[in-house]
């Protein structure tokens, strides 16, 4: 009986207009003392006996409740439905009329559990019923939207608080349904909501600036998010930390490392503080672009405003500092650490071992195991490992391995994958396949970059059959095919003049997915010029321009090449003209290859001419090009102006090689002016040229006489 009560009992005590009904009276004294003892001990028979409610006792006891009480039982932990009888209830009394915190007080624990059907009922009630709306029940409907992760029907309810309820939203409700979509993801929508927002000339706050700016930032709209932090003034606000951090961040992350200093020294100046994460985005950004002494001096300001590095800051720096080769700054960076974790070990052991100072990582990691009681990590051995494959000590890098094992840390892909690389650039290739059977052992699996090393050794190596075993293995074993393999295998079938199947694999290559990059078409337009097909190479240009990839120096330097040698040297020069309107700048190289076909087709007096334009253009000629002209000069019976072009390559401080030296002594032999070429040896010699076996050919051919040279190579 006690238990079907409570719901009365409560009322009775929570209202004193109630008469008190004679069966909840304690027998005995009627003092107030003890009306409050016997309160207290029913109260706490209540607190453990909260169900069931009672609706039929509470009937029979009151017969019409007020508004007022009705808000207070309702405030009490009743469950949705007994709430919803309770309600219907006292509504149906006679000449009762629900009050608005009465509908509020139900609403709110009906968007506790996601009540949101009967909520619109509710309110459509209320409508109906003449209440006036208050904005604070929507925002605690958007609340329970944004809980239940339905943030789309805030935008809704934000409407129809307007066009509906005919309650009109202020900056509150506006916050409320932005700060939800943003973190539900909705970020487009929420900037959507803001030009609203706008338009209804619905001032904005501080916190509202701060949301919005967050998702500009989110869907990389950061020059909107930048824009409006500029008209943040217009409307009264003033940017704080929150929104400075927000944007740099953002910069940061974007690679907009100067718009992101700017913003820290404005952050400064307006007085806001930023925090050790701002810091370490900004000089994280810096160590990226390997600006490593401006990310030097923001540790040092960091430490000038009390700000504590913390390890992630010390190990932004200290790794773009060895990136660099400033392995000792980095050295003191970490002597500034009082408790450096594995990862900063790593990140100096990593430092050491790329710049060959192994007994500098030896040392430090002794360092670390005796000094700090670190245990060294997978990391740290595959980096040891790294160091002695890279200078070729193959019986250390095992003897590590080994060390590796028995301390019981486990190898990795990278472990077997360091040693895979290893062993294909030192021309180990069987050791490398030995490995491979050490993987599958352990029951792991090579990764595209371990097969890309085995098939880049192997065509190398001209063992091509071999590479195209490797290459179809690959899938079998899970593992797909990627550009660089491709393009591997592809200019290793070229290599061995099996062009046929490497134009087939650019087939497969496009129908497989990988898209053929300009790697791809200079391979194979290169290796049809080496035939001289040019009308191939020339269909592969324009593949090439169809899908995308665009031509590079690579591109335009075979085809001049290519052109020139097949005597079509107009239509090379032409080519050279559309290098430069593409925007593509020559080279030396470039150049030099324009040149000597310009002179090995006879057309000197051009290529003279096109070496004055080189200088022009701010491209210095260099040894390659007067070799070119000399030779070229020569060939058109223009010795003397061969040795004028030798002398000039000398007054503009390049030194002659054994090639110019050959080139231009030949020449004079021919042309009977032996004589010249001793004298022109003799002063070579003086000046530390070192003749070779062509050079004394030149001058024994023109010296002795042919019957003789036979008749002395016959004995």
């Amino acid at each position: 009986m006690l238990a079907r009560s409570n719901l009365a009992l409560h009322l009775s005590r929570r209202s004193h207009s109630f008469p008190i009904h004679s069966r909840y009276r304690s027998g005995g004294s009627s003092g107030g003392g003890g009306d409050q003892k016997d309160a207290s001990d029913s109260s706490n028979e209540w607190e453990k006996l909260l169900k069931p409610y009672d609706l039929d006792s509470l009937k029979n006891s009151y017969p019409k409740i007020t508004p007022s009480q009705l808000c207070k039982l309702l405030e009490l932990p009743l469950d949705v439905t007994t709430s919803m009888e309770l309600f219907s209830w006292t509504g149906s009394q006679n000449g009762y009329r629900h009050s608005f915190d009465a509908y509020q007080i139900l609403i709110r624990k009906l968007g506790a559990k996601h009540e949101f059907k009967t909520i619109d009922r509710l309110l459509t009630q209320m409508k109906q019923e003449g209440i006036c709306f208050k904005e604070s029940i929507f925002i605690s409907i958007m609340r329970d939207y944004g809980e239940a992760g339905f943030p789309g029907q805030t935008t809704r309810l934000l409407l129809e608080m307007r066009n509906v309820f005919s309650c009109e939203p202020t900056f509150k409700s506006y916050n409320v349904v932005l700060e939800i979509l943003v973190s539900g993801g909705c970020h487009k929508v929420a900037a959507n909501v803001f030009d609203d927002m706008l338009s209804r000339r619905i001032p904005p706050t501080l916190f509202t600036f701060g949301v919005v700016m967050k998702a500009l930032c989110a869907v990389n709209e950061i020059d909107s998010a930048l824009s409006l932090l500029r008209d943040m003034t217009k409307h009264g606000c003033v940017p704080n930390s929150v929104i400075y951090q927000t944007l740099i961040h953002s910069l940061s992350k974007c690679s907009r490392v100067n718009e992101a200093l700017q913003l820290l020294e404005e952050m400064l100046l307006m007085g806001c503080v930023p925090d050790s994460e701002t810091f370490n985005d900004v000089i994280l950004c810096l160590c990226k672009f390997d600006r490593i002494n401006e990310a030097a001096k923001m540790v040092n300001r960091m430490l000038m405003r009390g700000f504590a590095p913390d390890d992630i800051t010390y190990g932004y720096l200290m790794n773009g500092l060895c990136k660099i080769g400033r392995v000792d700054a980095a050295k003191d960076l970490f002597s500034r650490i009082l408790k450096p974790n594995v990862v900063i070990f790593n990140t100096l052991f990593h430092g050491f071992v790329t710049h060959e100072r192994l007994d500098d990582a030896k040392s430090l990691l002794f360092d670390m195991v005796t000094s700090h009681g670190l245990v060294p990590d997978v990391c740290t051995f595959n980096s040891l490992i790294y160091g002695y494959l890279k200078k070729g000590l193959v019986g250390l890098a095992l003897e590590v391995f080994r060390d590796m094992r028995m301390k019981g840390c486990k190898p990795n892909v990278f472990s077997y994958t360091i040693f895979f690389d290893g062993f294909c650039k030192l021309g180990r290739i069987d050791e490398a396949f030995n490995v491979l059977n050490d993987m599958s052992a352990d029951g792991l699996k090579l990764n595209t970059a371990g097969y890309n090393c085995l098939i880049s050794a192997l065509c190398k190596e001209h063992r091509v059959t071999e590479a195209i075993d490797v290459f179809k293995e690959m899938p079998r074993k899970g593992c797909k095919p990627d550009a660089y393999t491709f393009n591997t295998m592809i200019s290793g079938l070229c290599e061995v003049d099996e062009i046929e199947h490497a134009l087939w694999l650019h087939r497969d290559m496009i129908s497989e997915g990988v898209v053929a990059n300009t790697v791809t078409y200079n391979t194979l337009i290169k290796a049809f010029l080496r035939r001289g097909e040019i009308k191939e190479a020339r269909k592969l240009v324009n593949e090439m321009v169809f899908q995308g990839s665009p031509l590079d120096e690579i591109t335009y330097n075979g085809l001049i090449e290519g052109l020139c040698r097949a005597g079509e040297v107009d239509k090379a020069r032409s080519l050279f003209e559309k290098m430069l309107r593409d925007g593509v700048v020559p080279s030396n190289i470039s150049c030099n290859i324009l040149i000597n076909g310009l002179c090995r087709n006879g057309k000197v007096e051009e290529a003279v001419e096109f070496q004055k334009e080189m200088v022009h253009r701010g491209t210095t000629p260099d040894i390659v090009t007067f070799n070119s002209l000399i030779n070229g000069l020569c060939r058109a019976g223009r010795i003397g102006d061969g040795v004028a072009m030798f002398k000039k390559l000398r007054d503009e401080g390049i030194s002659p090689d054994t090639v110019t030296y050959n080139t231009l002594m030949s020449w004079l032999c021919k042309g009977g002016f032996v004589e010249d070429a001793c004298f022109l040896l003799e002063e070579g010699i003086e000046e530390g040229f070192v003749p070779n076996c062509r050079t004394w050919s030149i001058l024994l051919r023109s010296l002795v006489p042919q019957e003789t040279l036979d008749r002395q190579r016959f004995l």
